[in-house]
């Protein structure tokens, strides 16, 4: 059963939705054991970092995740959560679930004109090849909506990137049975929804 993660972060029904226009019948669960027992997770998220965190650890779903992704079991992040999965975030200063090596820092521009949060339709610049990215071409525009971005270890593990103002940023990480993007796939229209039935076909393992 997909498992679409429940932590207060917003916009679970939307997920939800998006998920069932391309057969993908996902629950929805703050529950620990049902996120363990999934065979596909599906983590996203929009807000607060900080308040996130604390939902997490407090449900005991922080060790869900992890034990999830040591099964080996696909799991797909989705904007706050791909930036809960590196280490730290710059939001709160707060230590995350540590998946990918590295951290999330805020958008900083010298020219004032560029705006924080980073709204709208941009363009995805795939950097390597994936099975997620079997209907999608680089220059295809996504929905983003974000003031904080990752900044991964290792570059191999960044398969997408997008620039704004004069910040190249990874949009898309990729390790192992993970696949996160910093894009809303949900709100990205029919690019958003090939993405979520290629998770629904992707098998890792």
């Amino acid at each position: 059963m997909p498992v679409i993660v429940d932590y207060d972060a917003g916009n679970v029904r939307s997920v939800q939705r998006a998920c069932q226009q391309v057969g993908l019948d996902a629950t929805i669960s703050a529950d620990p054991e049902v996120v363990r027992a999934a065979d596909k997770l599906i983590f996203p998220g929009v807000g607060s970092a900080t308040s996130a965190i604390d939902t997490l650890a407090d449900r005991g779903l922080d060790e869900a995740i992890l034990a999830f992704y040591a099964s080996g079991r696909p799991l797909l992040g989705i904007c706050l959560g791909l930036q809960i999965l590196l280490e730290h975030t710059e939001e709160g200063d707060k230590n995350c679930l540590g998946l990918v090596r590295g951290v999330c820092e805020r958008f900083e521009f010298a020219d004032r004109s560029i705006k924080v949060p980073h709204i709208g339709w941009n363009q995805l610049v795939i950097e390597k090849p994936h099975p997620m990215f079997a209907d999608i071409r680089s220059g295809d525009e996504f929905y983003f909506v974000h003031s904080y971005y990752a900044r991964p270890l290792d570059n191999s593990q960044v398969l997408g990137t997008t620039e704004y103002g004069d910040t190249n940023f990874c949009s898309v990480i990729g390790k192992d049975n993970l696949f996160a993007t910093q894009f809303h796939l949900e709100k990205s229209g029919e690019l958003g929804l090939k993405l979520l039935s290629g998770f629904a076909r992707w098998s890792p393992c």
